[in-house]
């Protein structure tokens, strides 16, 4: 190559990286933040009270606070709850969770003041039907609350190998899986008198172990969602407590919202996982689940 060609070589490369630098400008770019959606979080227990939950869903680039959680709660909604035979209003309540002396929490329930709302309680086997009108929409959800069969036993045993925390304890459970298909359960547990929560994976279903015994299930203790958990002690109990576990059959919509709700929420940050819709039971384009649960309860002291 000649002294003239490798001259101009080197101009057109200077002059390309010329322009290109020449060309830079801060770039401002409009990230979509989403329509904001209404979130629905109902449930009712054989032998209790339906409570619904209506909130406005929060962009993934807003700022959350207290205030934020407190202003997402949805106002107003006339919310109506059937088993086929009678219609209930629900009525809103706040609730003072003593966070910053004036946090609070609204759910809608049953009207404390009528006796006949009182006594609209959930009962095995009966659908109920969810139905909620807000800013001119009507949202719909049906769900049942099925027979449940309770654990036959539950155990405590010490984790293999040497755990990082002396007294940590591992829950087992046996039981009977009806022999009828589509069976479908979560559970959730409680320790020292604490709220039931529900481990990272909470439900099952009995495609294929139907009709056969379970001789040695592993559950693993429930943890709080909105706080970062303990790793060393994630799932575990210890000695010297007291554990509540709420085992619970659901229907199949239930199931599968809590099925890819959990899947979801576990592999958030994963970029090797493949995406999921979590499957809402709730008709009408709001957010959440519906659900019934058909609920059993047992309780052991670990002994120390």
């Amino acid at each position: 190559m000649s002294c003239s060609v490798k001259k101009l070589s080197f101009l057109f490369a200077s002059l390309l990286m010329l322009f290109f630098f020449s060309c830079e400008k801060e770039v401002s770019i409009n990230l979509d933040t989403g329509e904001s959606k209404l979130v629905i979080e109902g449930q009712i227990e054989n032998g209790g009270l339906p409570v619904v939950v209506i909130t406005k869903s929060i962009g993934y680039f807003s700022r959350i606070d207290l205030a934020t959680l407190e202003n997402a709660f949805v106002h107003g909604a006339m919310v109506e709850v059937s088993d086929g035979r009678q219609t209930i209003k629900l009525r809103e309540y706040a609730l003072d969770t003593g966070i910053a002396g004036t946090i609070k929490f609204f759910l809608y329930t049953v009207d404390t003041a009528d006796p006949n709302a009182l006594s609209f309680r959930g009962v095995f086997e009966k659908e109920y039907k969810l139905r909620v009108q807000y800013d001119g929409k009507i949202y719909e959800s049906v769900t049942k609350i099925p027979n449940v069969r309770p654990v036959d036993s539950v155990w405590f045993r010490k984790p293999s190998g040497e755990p990082k925390i002396e007294t940590a304890m591992l829950m087992f459970v046996k039981f009977k899986d009806p022999d009828t298909p589509g069976n479908y359960l979560r559970y959730f547990t409680s320790r020292n008198n604490d709220l039931f929560l529900p481990s990272f994976n909470s439900v099952f279903e009995d495609d294929i172990v139907n009709g056969t015994t379970i001789d040695s299930l592993l559950l693993s203790a429930g943890y709080n969602r909105t706080k970062e958990p303990n790793f060393d002690s994630l799932g575990l109990f210890f000695r010297g407590d007291t554990v509540r576990l709420r085992w619970c059959a659901i229907d199949r919509g239930v199931y599968d919202f809590f099925r890819t709700y959990e899947y979801a929420t576990g592999t958030v940050g994963n970029p090797f996982a493949a995406p999921v819709n979590v499957m809402s039971n709730i008709r009408g384009g709001a957010l959440g689940v519906w659900a019934g649960y058909g609920s059993s309860y047992t309780t052991r002291i670990i002994p120390k």
